[in-house]
């Protein structure tokens, strides 16, 4: 039995009621919410679709095409008496084959960056063209002239003149799209018209084959016809230029990539002020570091670019080595060989930067004034000094070495300057063979330092053995191209 002070204390019908009532509500909103939540997607396109459309264009191509000489002589065999006849009234000024040619053409996409007239497109749309037609969503045609192409980037800027400003689209920041945002591909596939296709971001800095890739993955549909179009986000700004896809047909199956806007934008921009591109140059050669070799040369991470060469210009200027890690660019942290890359190519020609490297154990900054890679291209490494006469092979880590001799330097069809240790043969079970040396290689540096005979390198391994490492970092030449390896010590 529940006395008076105990009913007193419990809540009275009206209070239940009401606390079961908030309970209820609150329930619902929670589900609603978790609802909305899982349908975190637009109920519709279509108002960004209608409002980003007026600004993209289907581009049309035409290219001239001369035809063979003996493209309309009837095949006859070879000896045939009549041979010498046809060819002769073929090849002549009045025959069938004078002036021959053919017209071509090609589809692709495109999108207005400024009210003016200035338009993107895929460098492979309109390369090689001799005319270049862009029709608007309203059905308005101009002819286009062509400002400047970056293949590398496979990146044209085009140009159309019309007495009334022209709609445009905004260029976005893909550095702040995220896997899993929706986008919205714009374009002319197969030859279609304006098409619309809606996905998401699949994956981000994606590369496929060039040193300036930074690729957009996304699961939108992107066909043929659709190069050169936009891919936007939902704010209706450009974050991607539509440039490739992966597939064993030729059709869309969901795997698309777009060049990211934060590259094309630095590529638009010079190729509008200067009608090519100006890159950085550092003037060096870098390969990436794995464990092992950071092991070799006591860094805490595989992390940054190793120098391999320093070739004549900005970087030699700067007092930079071969073996030199570069690990800061600018002010920015280098992962890996693709990052620098990019990064030197975005900077601007003639800067000063600063460029921190990891040498003998510690940190070095340097001040590298930036060349121009546009200029620089074919640029050789300097040579060093003849070397003396060397010893004769020797074991070392699992190859046979030798010296190089002037007989040698001509039997391998090296400058007379090259200096190193030629590698004569390898233990089939050495760990060199693991990593690919080869009979022919020349090692030049051992512990980034010059080594000349098998000794001396027996010296430098000696050396890292007693300073606690597992591995001997060396600089191998094949076919005039330099790499790091770092070579097991317990060999």
């Amino acid at each position: 039995m529940i006395s008076r002070a105990a009913q007193s204390a419990l809540p009275r019908p009206s209070a239940l009621y009401g606390l079961k009532l908030l309970t209820l509500a609150f329930v619902l909103l929670m589900a609603q919410l978790a609802m909305l939540a899982a349908q975190d997607r637009p109920e519709s396109f279509a108002d960004l679709a209608e409002r980003v459309s007026p600004a993209v264009v289907n581009i049309t191509t035409t290219t001239t095409v001369a035809s063979r000489l003996d493209d309309g002589m009837p095949r006859l065999p070879e000896g045939s008496p009549f041979e010498d006849f046809f060819r002769d009234f073929f090849d002549t000024p009045e025959g069938p084959n004078r002036n021959r040619s053919r017209q071509s053409q090609a589809l692709g996409s495109g999108f207005v960056i400024s009210a003016d007239g200035y338009l993107v497109t895929n460098n492979h749309v309109i390369d090689g063209a001799d005319e270049i037609r862009v029709e608007f969503f309203s059905g308005l045609e101009l002819q286009a002239e062509l400002i400047g192409t970056d293949p590398a980037t496979d990146i044209a800027l085009l140009k159309v003149d019309h007495s009334d400003d022209l709609p445009f689209v905004p260029w976005g920041d893909a550095e702040t799209a995220r896997v899993g945002d929706w986008v919205i591909a714009v374009g002319n596939p197969l030859g279609q018209g304006f098409s619309v296709s809606a996905g998401i971001i699949s994956a981000r800095g994606r590369a496929l084959q060039g040193n300036y890739d930074d690729y957009i993955q996304t699961d939108a549909a992107i066909n043929r016809g659709n190069s050169g179009g936009p891919l936007f986000n939902m704010d209706g700004e450009v974050i991607g230029v539509n440039t490739a896809i992966l597939s064993p047909t030729g059709g869309s199956i969901g795997i698309g990539f777009a060049m990211s806007s934060n590259v094309v934008v630095n590529v638009v921009d010079q190729l509008r002020e200067f009608g090519s591109t100006r890159r950085g140059w550092l003037g060096v050669r870098i390969q990436d570091l794995n464990d092992e070799m950071a092991e070799a040369i006591g860094l805490d991470a595989a992390e940054g670019a190793m120098v391999t060469e320093v070739m004549e210009g900005p970087s030699l200027e700067a007092g930079m080595q071969a073996g030199d890690v570069i690990l800061r660019f600018d002010g920015g942290r280098v992962a890996d060989t693709r990052m620098l890359v990019r990064r030197v190519g975005e900077a601007p020609v003639g800067s000063d930067v600063d460029v921190v490297v990891f040498r003998g154990g510690e940190e070095v900054t340097l001040s590298v004034v930036l060349g121009q890679r546009e200029l620089a291209e074919g640029t050789a490494a300097p040579e060093r000094g003849a070397p003396s006469e060397t010893l004769e092979p020797a074991s070392v880590l699992g190859m046979e070495l030798q010296g190089l001799t002037d007989a040698l330097r001509a039997e391998l069809d090296l400058p007379a300057t090259a200096q190193g240790l030629i590698v004569r043969g390898v233990d089939d079970d050495s760990d060199a063979a693991a990593k690919g040396v080869m009979p022919g290689d020349l090692i030049t540096e051992a512990n980034q330092q010059a080594v000349t005979t098998p000794e001396e390198l027996r010296q430098r391994a000696e050396e890292a053995r007693e300073a606690g490492r597992r591995s001997l970092l060396v600089l191998l030449r094949r076919g005039g191209d330099p790499r790091f390896l770092a070579l097991s010590l317990d060999d």
